[in-house]
């Protein structure tokens, strides 16, 4: 007798992915009670998080009161419990892993740190069929190609062990700073707090990354409240004959009278208007004579490929949105099968991506029925624009962990008519940000002109933009933009017409007709008031940016080196961040303009965290923390080593916050 076959199940995050392998897998029986299943296959989900840690009253009644005697609070054994609001779909998913007819069991779960933590918290507590092969597939976009090379290539589950080792011990660590210092600063500061912000109580809510932002956010407002502008005055010279002068701006040098003088404020001005005025006298009369000319061509490539934060950054300044509606965008362009996964910190493509690139625009060019974007493909073939990306700036292996950059996948038009306006938008932007990879460089004329009047250096340029290149696609003005996005072209259009001022002045032709060594005359000199400016507030697209970066703010240059690469949070979870702090009120997000400040509550908070434990607000905490999980993730170091020095550094912080009581 022939041996019935078992069945493969496969397990998605959520419904709507789970319909699009089913499309690929050409499984077309109906859909059953949280489930499909064909004669081979049976596709089921997750609906987000079916599981979650418990809370310390769960190991014990009496730490549901906040008790000094209580704490730090760590538990040897974990407790996980299943999401009440979601127990059935947990029920089903669990009932199908331990059927016996099961052979392999796919995780197709959102392919990223979290994405694995999510399924592998289902597959602990529902403990599966111990015969089942475990198996794990993993895309980068929701093409039905994508989709069964996935499947084809998945590899056994355990290659991501340490995936799953870093998801647990990112949780882990998120739960036991959150929970014991949230705790303890609001049993010594609580009542402080409440009387400094007129509440009848309050408590302290601090993260290993949330107050990291929150310090950032308070730091700005205050250097920006304490600034206190600073005048200064600079002189510009105009040489040259009246139908063809030009001005330069006077920069001191080792060789001028005034190095390193006492009177000026920077390199280019004098603190009082007086002595700018003496320096001036000093000048007139004497003879001005062209030291330097450099004429030169410069070539500008197009900016590297949207991450998840570059994106939410654009989007933030071009339509005024927050991050995590970015994401969700994003998210749900992803699923609509238009691009690729949205979650990557990456902005460059793989060589294996790279050599199949054309796929891509061939499929925008059949699909995308847009008549810009059309333009621009139409220039592509008509100019032989060379579509080899490999040992460009776009394409490096080195430079990915876990997916490439976002880019449009060239299929899911279908889906495209029915998008709302504002995605539709979004998509049309990161259509042209990868188009622009294939388009030359934008080339500019430049020449830079010194003119010396005895060992005094004046100094002035002049740019213009001779070839358009990639630029023809990136400020490109679009049709069909909502309000705010015509306010923000305005904006534009006035940076650029003072740019074009500033070359006007210039006069990048009167600057080509001089020669070095050349004597020239000196119409006049003036005096140019000018001031010290504060820096700008964070907006919510700017902040992510910050985030990504922030090694780049530590001072020690060996750690900064160390942790190169690791920013605060991921590309996961900083726009979740910045929801998290304007919900519980320690920050303000305009909605019209996304500038962010802090507000009374925030800085308070701010205060009590920096008087008890600074550390929690310096990036270089909260990024040598997650290079440490990355570490984890790449077996460089093993899980038993973070969570050891995780739980001494737990300790060794209260010890001295008790002893501050």
């Amino acid at each position: 007798m022939k041996k019935k076959l078992g069945k493969k199940l496969l397990i998605t995050e959520k419904p709507s992915v789970a319909m699009e392998f089913a499309k690929a897998l050409k499984i077309t029986t109906n859909r059953k009670n949280g489930y499909l299943e064909s004669e081979n296959w049976i596709i089921t989900w997750c609906v987000g998080h079916l599981v979650t840690m418990s809370y310390p009253d769960k190991y014990d009644e009496k730490l549901k009161l906040w008790r000094l005697e209580t704490l730090p609070f760590i538990p040897e054994e974990w407790k996980y419990e299943i999401i009440p609001a979601v127990a059935n779909q947990f029920n089903i998913v669990k009932e199908l892993m331990q059927r016996e007819d099961i052979e392999e069991i796919y995780n197709a779960g959102d392919s990223g740190r979290e994405g694995e933590y999510i399924q592998r918290l289902v597959f602990m507590m529902a403990k599966p069929n111990p015969k089942a092969k475990m198996k794990r597939v993993w895309i980068d976009s929701q093409t039905e190609e994508e989709i069964t090379r996935g499947i084809r290539e998945a590899k056994d589950l355990s290659e991501y062990d340490s995936l799953s080792d870093s998801a647990y011990l990112r949780a882990k660590e998120d739960y036991l700073i959150g929970i014991n210092f949230s705790r303890l600063l609001s049993i010594i500061y609580g009542k402080k707090l409440a009387q400094s912000i007129q509440e009848d109580k309050a408590s302290i809510s601090v993260g290993r990354v949330m107050t990291c932002v929150l310090g950032m956010i308070v730091q700005r407002e205050r250097e920006i409240r304490n600034f206190v502008k600073t005048k200064y005055y600079k002189i510009l010279g105009e040489f040259g004959k009246e139908e063809a002068s030009f001005k330069a701006e006077w920069k001191v040098n080792e060789k001028s009278v005034m190095f390193e003088s006492s009177k000026l404020y920077n390199e280019t001005g004098f603190k009082k208007e007086q002595d700018a005025k003496e320096f001036i006298k000093s000048l007139e009369g004497k003879q001005a004579t062209i030291t330097e000319l450099k004429k030169s061509k410069q070539k500008e490539n197009a900016p590297l490929l949207f991450n998840l934060a570059e994106i939410q950054n654009e989007c933030t300044k071009r339509f005024k949105i927050k991050p995590d509606t970015t994401l969700e965008i994003i998210q749900n362009l992803y699923e609509k099968k238009l691009v690729t996964y949205p979650r990557t910190d990456a902005r460059v493509l793989s060589t294996a991506v790279a050599k199949e690139i054309t796929k891509n625009l061939n499929g925008i060019t059949r699909g995308f029925k847009e008549e810009e974007i059309q333009g621009y493909i139409q220039k592509m073939v008509e100019q032989k624009y060379s579509t080899n990306l490999i040992k460009t700036k776009y394409v490096n292996d080195s430079k990915i962990t876990d997916h490439y950059a976002i880019i449009p996948t060239g299929q899911g038009y279908e889906n495209y008519q029915q998008l709302p306006d504002l995605q539709k938008q979004i998509y049309k932007v990161i259509v042209k940000r990868f188009l622009a990879i294939f388009y030359p460089p934008a080339e500019y004329s430049k020449v830079q002109v010194t003119v010396n009047i005895e060992n005094e250096s004046f100094y002035c340029s002049g740019k213009v933009c001779v070839e358009q290149g990639y630029l023809e696609i990136l400020k490109a003005k679009s049709t069909g933009k909502d309000k705010n996005v015509e306010k923000e072209d305005k904006k534009i259009d006035e940076t650029e017409k003072q740019e074009n001022k500033k070359e006007e002045d210039n006069n990048l032709e009167i600057l080509k007709t001089l020669k070095k060594g050349q004597i020239i005359e000196v119409k006049n000199f003036e005096i140019k008031d000018a001031e010290t400016s504060p820096p700008s507030r964070y907006n919510s697209g700017s902040i992510i940016l910050a985030m990504e970066n922030a090694g780049k703010l530590i001072e020690e240059e060996e750690l900064r080196e160390q942790i190169k690469g690791a920013g605060i949070g991921t590309s996961a979870t900083r726009a979740e961040i910045m929801k998290k702090l304007e919900k519980i009120k320690y920050i303000d997000i305009n909605s019209k303009t996304q500038i962010i400040t802090p507000t009374n509550k925030g800085e308070r908070i701010y205060d009590i965290v920096f008087y008890s434990m600074p550390d929690m607000l310096n990036p270089k905490l909260t990024a040598s923390w997650e290079k440490g999980l990355d570490m984890v993730a790449k077996k460089e170091i093993q899980p038993e080593e973070f969570m050891t020095k995780l739980k001494s550094y737990i300790h060794s912080k209260f010890n001295k916050l008790v002893v501050k009581m």
